[in-house]
């Protein structure tokens, strides 16, 4: 599935998101501009990191497709679409559980670093905009399936570790099912050494999860020099192991979008549901 620059919904794509979406007569007011033609213009600004107030003129006023874009990031449409099209994959069969989890770093443009915190009229809350070697930036932490598919986000600022974000991600993996509970536990989960320490580990196991992480050279030798106190051996499936590129290759999906590889939003509320609609088109072609 192409996810470059420029690229419209399919009519495949639109047939598995239409149903999804909320009625297009709001509760106040006439009727909306047709879903699929604001999605279109969604997905163009952010595949190419076109500002806003230069959409182009065959997608109507800037200020309308702006405004829904919100308006749903605000009441959780976007995330509810991504999280429907992961379970209509999971219902079909097409969802493989062992996940990769991994992070990258977004460099954030002078648009989206002016976002002020205090004072009358300013913007408050955390945008997960922070001061990194690469300048302003954002850290997007993320789980992909075998198919180079996200899903799960969780943004922080760009000096932010990646073991203290791990267990958001797990949070934020739960997918409905027909009957009972969502699952929220994958088979396994790949990780590099960043997160190989005793509190991920416990708490895979306590979610009996099987952890695949390389364990760093120094925790060896800790390990080894402790003797027979230092328990069993941590193991590792170096085969298996070999899958964790499935996440850097969905990393490189994403970033196919040119408002998802540079953060142009002021907010992090606009930037993660941009996401979300890059998550849909990818979940959406399967």
């Amino acid at each position: 599935m192409v996810v470059g620059p420029g690229v419209p919904l399919s009519d495949a794509q639109w047939a598995r998101i239409e149903p999804l979406l909320p009625d297009r007569t709001p509760r106040r007011g006439g009727r909306w501009r047709d879903h699929r033609e604001v999605i279109d213009a969604i997905a163009f600004t952010f595949q190419t990191g076109t500002q806003w107030v230069h959409l182009p003129e065959r997608y109507g006023n800037w200020r309308g497709v702006y405004n829904r874009l919100r308006m749903w990031a605000v009441d959780g449409t976007w995330e509810r679409v991504f999280t429907a099209l992961m379970a209509q994959a999971d219902a079909d069969e097409d969802l493989h559980w062992a996940v990769s989890v991994d992070s990258t770093i977004v460099r954030a443009h002078q648009h989206a670093a002016g976002t002020r915190e205090k004072g009358p009229g300013r913007r408050t809350g955390d945008h997960a905009i922070g001061r990194s070697r690469d300048g302003l930036t954002t850290k997007v932490h993320l789980a992909a399936d075998d198919r180079r598919r996200p899903p799960a986000f969780r943004l922080t600022a760009g000096q932010a570790g990646d073991a203290p974000a791990f267990t958001d991600v797990m949070t934020r993996l739960r997918i409905p099912r027909p009957r009972g509970r969502p699952r929220t536990r994958p088979d396994a989960v790949l990780a590099d050494k960043a997160c190989s320490s005793r509190a991920i580990r416990d708490h895979l196991r306590r979610r009996g999860i099987r952890a695949v992480i390389p364990v760093p050279a120094d925790q060896r030798g800790h390990h080894l020099r402790r003797g027979s106190r230092g328990g069993r051996p941590t193991s590792f499936d170096r085969e298996t192991y070999k899958q964790r590129n499935t996440v850097e290759r969905c990393i490189n999906r994403l970033k196919q979008w040119r408002g998802i590889a540079t953060r142009y939003e002021k907010t992090a509320t606009i930037y993660l549901a941009g996401l979300h609609v890059a998550g849909i088109f990818l979940w959406s072609a399967r």
